[in-house]
């Protein structure tokens, strides 16, 4: 049988090779690594290729897919949001990814993206806290403490300076299970009973719940002057965090409006409540934080560009590694005109 030829092997990376590569690398050098591509990308954001994940919602959860392309590569995700598999024993969010070449069509890279969209997002909510935190901030609160809670400490700790975190969760056993994974990385964690009592004393609010609902995480009164409220669990219609009056009382910083305003913490605001797109914080063209009582809201619902950030990141990664296997996914026939023919001579 005649062997694929190099150009028609894909590189894959699995969920072992990905955990393979991020001990080789180390946690926090991949978020950091991550958060950089992420910057130079929005920083060339006009570049891009830009639409609103293709959602397919059913009772159950939502699948997506969520395309981009800068003209020289492409790339998508699949990825689910099912909150009720947690109690069937299942991942909330799984997903993978492919890059491809714009000129070829051909792929470029194949990888699982269930652990690397853990690793983008708590990039992404770190470079955005960069911008939008207050000055000289030590202490975060993480409310809610499932799978994507440590990433998020580790990448606000890595990249922001945070020395504390304050975890709360409605479920006890996640935050023990959160304390315990972040022992010994450098963070005094503390748990706490409640989340007015995880944001004492914090400059930075985390919220990533799970559930598909319209839920008050935070009310009005929880939040003073002053802090950065970095809202990861809405990201989808009809699911939210917080209470609407905090959104009025805070500057609001998304990544693409035209998602944001259907998935977001401003589906509850009106259509034109007025936002403001990090690339331009990141280009210098609009400010980010003015003063010490400015609130800053990150309503982060996750985008394209981001993972297509995060894909060319791992492609280079594992380039000279050992963290991936090459994959036969494309027909290549010695005549591209003669693909039935090789089909028979497989025989």
């Amino acid at each position: 049988m005649t062997q694929p030829s190099d150009k028609a092997l894909v590189p894959f990376v699995s969920v072992d090779h990905m955990m393979q590569l991020i001990h080789h690398v180390g946690l926090e050098e991949m978020i950091l690594g991550i958060a950089s591509e992420i910057e130079a990308d929005f920083k060339r954001w006009e570049s891009f290729d830009k639409t609103p994940r293709v959602p397919a919602h059913s009772p159950h959860g939502v699948i997506e897919l969520m395309p981009t392309s800068d003209g020289e590569a492409y790339g998508f995700k699949y990825v689910n949001g099912h909150p009720k598999n947690t109690s069937e024993g299942l991942q909330t969010v799984t997903a993978f990814g492919l890059l491809a070449d714009v000129y070829t069509g051909y792929p470029t890279l194949l990888t699982e993206m269930t652990i690397l969209t853990a690793l983008r997002t708590a990039a992404t909510s770190a470079l955005v806290g960069k911008y939008l935190m207050p000055k000289g901030s030590k202490v975060m609160a993480m409310i809610g403490n499932g799978a994507q809670s440590e990433f998020q400490c580790l990448a606000f700790k890595a990249m922001c300076g945070i020395e504390t975190v304050r975890l709360y969760d409605i479920d006890p056993a996640a935050t023990a299970k959160c304390a315990a994974n972040l022992a010994g990385k450098g963070l005094t964690v503390v748990t706490c009973k409640s989340g007015e009592e995880a944001i004492e004393g914090a400059d930075i609010i985390t919220t990533c719940t799970a559930d598909k609902k319209n839920a008050t995480i935070l009310t009005d009164n929880m939040v003073g002057p002053g802090v950065h409220i970095n809202a990861i669990g809405g990201d989808c219609p009809g699911k939210t965090e917080l209470h609407a009056d905090i959104l009025r009382r805070s500057d609001i910083f998304v990544e693409y409006p035209e998602q944001t305003r259907i998935e977001g913490e401003i589906q509850a605001l009106e259509d034109d409540h007025p936002v403001i797109e990090m690339w331009q914080v990141m280009t210098g063209q609009v400010a980010g934080r003015r003063d010490d009582r400015q609130i800053t809201l990150f309503d982060s619902v996750g985008f394209a560009i981001e993972d297509f950030s995060a894909l060319r990141f791992i492609k280079r990664a594992i380039e000279g590694t050992e963290y991936f296997e090459p994959l036969d996914m494309l027909a290549d026939p010695d005549d591209p005109r003669d693909l039935f023919g090789m089909v028979q001579r497989a025989k």
